[in-house]
């Protein structure tokens, strides 16, 4: 447990990050989840950038790594392209 004042505010912030940046990570997934399950592949292209972006955003916010990122774009575009 946290002896200090600043400790225990430390441990505050990083208790509300890990619950704001789980909330992000997991929206994230659901987002893969929802363009793999539409049915044709024009409907995945077109939600595809939405979710490339939120890829983008949660990299430079630290949420995910940014090699973790392009891993996880470049497995979601080979899946759509594959799709065809």
């Amino acid at each position: 447990m946290a002896n200090t004042k600043n400790a225990k505010k430390a441990a505050r912030q990083a208790a509300k990050r890990r619950l704001h940046n789980r909330y992000y990570a997991k929206t994230t997934r659901n987002a893969i989840k929802a363009v793999l399950g539409l049915g044709s592949q024009d409907e995945q292209k077109e939600k595809l950038g939405s979710v490339v972006s939120l890829i983008d955003k949660l990299a430079k916010k630290n949420v995910i790594h940014k090699n973790k990122a392009a891993n996880l774009k470049s497995k979601l575009m080979k899946k759509v392209l594959k799709a065809a």
